[in-house]
């Protein structure tokens, strides 16, 4: 099948204009070769379970903390377990969350303003 990776995503074929919009290309792009968002879940997630640990978002809302990569395809409820500051003096917040192989993972954010968060596979017990 020879498509186009300019308009089309390099693992399923489907158009990047079905999820773009005014805010996004509706692509994700890693070494030059572009993947449709639902495409890039399916690769973050099968990275995060190979790897262990990955860069994610977390989100707080009145409804509950959600940890997420950035186009919002992959998504898991996170549970807050702590709020303190770092050694800079910047918000902290620790988290955890069932990851995508079904393992305890934990998490954490630092910043007032950034949802950029580190995660990783905790060791089992």
């Amino acid at each position: 099948m020879n498509i186009d990776n300019a308009t089309h995503c390099a693992t399923c074929g489907r158009p990047f204009s079905l999820f773009a919009s005014e805010m996004t290309t509706g692509y994700g792009e890693i070494d030059s070769v572009r993947y449709c968002f639902p495409c890039c879940g399916d690769q973050d997630r099968e990275a995060m379970q190979r790897d262990g640990h990955a860069t994610l978002y977390l989100t707080d809302s009145p409804v509950g903390a959600t940890v997420t990569n950035w186009p919002g395809t992959l998504k898991f409820p996170a549970r807050v377990t702590g709020r303190s500051r770092n050694n800079f003096g910047a918000k902290r917040t620790d988290f955890r969350f069932t990851g995508p192989d079904g393992r305890e993972w934990c998490g954490r954010q630092v910043g007032e303003w950034s949802q950029l968060a580190n995660v990783r596979r905790m060791k089992s017990a």
